[in-house]
């Protein structure tokens, strides 16, 4: 590892650090702190609550810098922008099936099915197929800056459907429920004292993760480039020198 490589570990030492930290705090006040719920809630079932709604807001957070990235990169052509957006949205796609996965878990027991084609559930999965769709066009190209371009106007196009997700709760009738929101944290969710405490503590863990796991992939996107251009290097001056040994 050379010097510039301990460099970058080291600056995200203290990011790795805190990260952890929120996690483990997160999880004892999760388990241990947060009071249980009644069993129209899911009794302790409901405890999913607290990784399923923090896995819906990392992956609003990834798409949405999804969508600036790839307006920054079709705006400069600049290839840092398409390793950012690249990045957020493998992030992205990996907390929505969080989301997907811990749903139904905790819908059966609540609603007596696994799953409900209502408007949260299915504009939840049309995101969900977006960006595996946007991550499916990246990996059918060779070359991965010519994919850059087409990838960036659909990560463009695809946040259309982030807040069709978000407020589709509040637009159409629907059997999720809405929610705690800024105006009234308690509203519609059964959550007091402890419980806003527990999960405000699993929001900040959860974007702590997301911000350690965007830098790790960024720097791994960039590390990937730079063994490829050494790779093509490396051919291109093995080309050259079999004319030179064919002659002699």
């Amino acid at each position: 590892m050379d010097a510039s490589s301990r460099a970058s570990t080291r600056s995200l030492l203290p990011l790795g650090i805190a990260t952890w930290v929120s996690v483990a705090v997160a999880l004892a006040l999760i388990f241990f702190y947060a009071r249980e719920a009644d069993l129209s809630m899911g009794g302790q079932l409901q405890r999913i609550f607290y990784f399923h709604v923090p896995s819906a807001w990392v992956a609003y957070l990834s798409f949405g810098i999804v969508f600036l990235a790839s307006i920054a990169y079709l705006r400069t052509a600049n290839r840092r922008w398409d390793l950012v957006a690249e990045a957020a949205a493998e992030i992205g796609v990996l907390f929505t099936t969080l989301v997907l996965i811990t749903g139904p878990i905790w819908a059966r027991p609540v609603w007596g099915t696994w799953w409900q084609w209502d408007a949260r559930l299915t504009s939840a999965l049309v995101m969900w197929l977006t960006y595996v769709g946007y991550l499916f066009l990246r990996g059918l190209a060779l070359d991965p800056a010519r994919a850059g371009k087409p990838a960036a106007v659909l990560g463009v196009a695809g946040f259309v459907n982030v807040p069709i997700v978000h407020f589709s709760v509040q637009w159409w009738r629907t059997l999720h429920p809405s929610g705690p929101t800024p105006a009234d944290l308690a509203r519609d969710s059964g959550l007091g004292g402890p419980e806003l405490t527990a999960f405000f503590a699993s929001l900040v863990a959860f974007t702590l993760l997301f911000a350690l796991l965007l830098s790790l992939r960024v720097r791994l996107g960039r590390a990937r480039e730079a063994l490829e251009v050494r790779e093509l290097q490396r051919e291109q001056l093995r080309n050259r020198a079999i004319p030179t040994s064919v002659t002699t």
